[in-house]
């Protein structure tokens, strides 16, 4: 079938709120391009929103599925076990930054990993307040839509919410919350925490802080150097556990370091893991100190999927690639040319009033002028449009959805990063017409 086939056929069985997305259907994939059912290929500057670190259809993972899928798909982890479960805790643990001892917890999502890093947190404190951020997203779970920032879409029409969720500003220095320029801020959006927020959820009843390295739906939001460390210090002076999601930003997505939060030299007391872990299968995990993890009863944690075999041994196969193919190093490479190509185009194009990010986890806000700093969302809209008609899948992001953000698979080639960032280039030039 072809595309307006298969958009009619999608509007018609398909809820409305599911059938979002670009009308064209994908065939197959490879890399960093997918082909539609047209034979038209586009090349992948989303990533499966940041699944697909190690590619498309990477001939490791698809062979590691085959494998595993013959031998057997599911008995559930907690009835009858199996050794790649085991396999990938062990990885995880040793990936995991700083000195503690490690444990770990598989399940399905992302949404999942962080509503069961806030049961651990509460379990291990026995307390009950969760502190997350503005402009967060931590998924469309009731909990995690309450924790998650952005109203609409996510939240709108969804209420009552879950309760003790509390949320305060973020470090968005392009548009700092207390009217502050950094450096001279001296990181006033971390001292909030202590300075005003405990006024509002005390550290006698919070259990964690819940917070991206860098935001994804949020808009890629980066804090500068400083802010976790002293984030995490005033969390661990008010025995409040820090927890970092890791969902969009971690498993390389930042480059050179596995976990982003690495970049902070901050030693978490749980990661929640996801997206490009599996590499589009689905897996995600909690990755906590052993004590913590540890302290909750035999059965408090499961579900039946959680630690799927195949699912496992595709997340196998993913840090496989990493280590064989030296993902981190090539993704550090590519946030280099992404910086430098988008700092060329911030200085021919007004409407670009910040480009921020880590590695080639990088974003662009556009505004209407670069004083006022008013978001343009009109222009983001049309930027990932005209994208898309000339072969380039790409998305926006933000609380104002006037980010554009760049989630390619860090195995891109030079040819297809080229043609991403030309047709890019091409589209900040037609905004001008």
């Amino acid at each position: 079938m072809d595309n307006k086939t298969l958009v009619e056929k999608r509007s018609a069985v398909l809820a409305k709120s599911f059938t979002g997305g670009k009308p064209a259907f994908i065939a197959h994939a490879k890399g960093a391009t997918v082909t539609d059912v047209e034979g038209r290929e586009y090349v992948d500057f989303a990533g499966g929103i940041g699944v697909m670190n190690v590619g498309h259809s990477h001939p490791k993972v698809v062979a590691a599925i085959k494998d595993q899928a013959e031998k057997f798909t599911h008995t559930c982890f907690m009835v009858l076990p199996y050794e790649p479960a085991v396999r990938l805790g062990e990885r995880l643990c040793a990936l995991a930054p700083g000195p503690s001892p490690k444990k770990v917890f598989m399940v399905n999502c992302g949404a999942e990993a962080v509503e069961n890093a806030v049961k651990v947190a509460r379990y291990y404190t026995k307390k009950t307040g969760i502190i997350v951020f503005e402009h967060a997203f931590h998924g469309r779970t009731l909990l995690t839509m309450t924790m998650t920032g952005k109203v609409k879409p996510y939240k709108l029409g969804f209420g009552p919410f879950a309760p003790e969720v509390y949320r305060m500003p973020y470090a968005y220095c392009y548009r700092c919350p207390f009217g502050c320029e950094y450096p001279k801020c001296g990181i006033a959006c971390a001292d909030y925490l202590k300075d005003e927020m405990f006024g509002e959820c005390a550290p006698e009843t919070t259990a964690a802080v819940i917070a991206e390295p860098v935001q994804g739906e949020g808009g890629f939001i980066t804090p500068p150097p400083e802010y976790f460390p002293k984030l995490a210090q005033i969390c661990k002076d008010n025995s409040i556990l820090f927890v970092s999601d890791e969902i969009q930003a971690g498993v390389g997505r930042t480059g050179g370091k596995f976990f982003a939060i690495e970049h902070w030299g901050v030693e978490p007391d749980m990661i929640t893991v996801a997206k490009s872990l599996a590499a589009g299968m689905p897996l995600a995990a909690l990755v906590g100190k052993a004590e913590i993890m540890d302290s909750i009863h035999p059965g408090g944690l499961g579900g039946t999927y959680g630690a799927n075999p195949v699912a496992c041994a595709a997340a196998n196969a993913v840090l496989d690639i990493f280590e064989e193919e030296k993902l981190l190093k090539k993704g550090e490479d590519l946030g280099k040319k992404l910086w430098k190509a988008f700092g060329a185009m911030q200085k021919k194009y007004e409407v670009i009033g910040d480009i921020r990010g880590k590695g080639p986890m990088v974003a662009m806000e556009l505004v209407k002028d670069r004083v006022t700093k008013k978001p343009d969302a009109d222009a983001a809209k049309d930027i990932v449009a005209f994208a898309f008609e000339k072969g380039l899948v790409l998305l926006s992001c933000g609380p104002y959805s006037n980010v554009i953000r760049c989630l390619m698979p860090l195995v891109i080639t030079d040819r297809e990063l080229d043609r991403g960032i030309s047709i890019i280039d091409e589209a900040f030039a037609s905004l001008k017409k």
